[in-house]
């Protein structure tokens, strides 16, 4: 019987694949899985045991994407968003909405933050009774 379909990673271009690849495992934990050369790219796979993915895509070809700026949004299940905020604070990175519950979203607590190429981090603790 085959499995049923799942979103595996996303991919994400960087303007500095080491820097981000640093803060990714350093900062927020992640392991390394994977690495790519590619003609055009190098990629770099990054998941929190096993689970989904964040690639990391930095294109050599000569080419000159837009890796500022881009309305992406990565949300984060974690444990300790103040603990995480502060780690995040301390790269100099931007923290854009201090660790809070937030009563319509069940009173789970919400961290926003700016990843090396501004790329927006949420920081998610669900409630307890969600994790049950």
């Amino acid at each position: 019987m085959r499995s049923p379909d799942y979103l595996t990673a996303v991919g994400i271009g960087v303007s500095d694949l080491a820097r981000s690849a640093d803060f990714y495992s350093r900062v927020l934990g992640m392991k390394e899985t994977q690495r790519f050369h590619l003609d055009y790219m190098d990629e770099i796979v990054l998941a929190h045991e096993g689970r989904n993915a964040v690639v990391l895509m930095h294109w050599t070809d000569g080419s000159s994407p837009n890796y500022a700026g881009n309305p992406v949004k990565l949300v984060f299940n974690v444990t300790d968003p103040a603990t995480l905020a502060e780690r995040i604070r301390a790269e100099g990175l931007e923290i854009t909405r201090e660790p809070e519950a937030i009563p319509g979203l069940g009173g789970a607590i919400v961290c926003l933050a700016k990843d090396p190429d501004g790329y927006v981090i949420e920081l998610l603790k669900l409630p307890v009774a969600a994790n049950a």
